[in-house]
């Protein structure tokens, strides 16, 4: 993985229905994608409060 790549794949699930977590490393903003053929979206990952999920970033130097 390249050192200046925003985005950090977390979880992945399946292979024709795909599900990944994805993490901002510069807000920590948790992002939830799903894939079913040929459509798919991505939106943010929200908590039970309705709150956005967010992972502590560490720098990775």
């Amino acid at each position: 993985m390249k050192k200046d790549e925003r985005f950090i794949k977390t979880y992945s699930q399946g292979t024709l229905n795909v599900t990944e977590i994805w993490v901002d490393k510069v807000t920590g903003v948790n992002y939830i994608f799903h894939a079913a053929g040929y459509s798919g979206g991505m939106t943010v990952l929200l908590d039970k409060n309705g709150h956005p999920v967010v992972t502590p970033v560490y720098d990775e130097e």
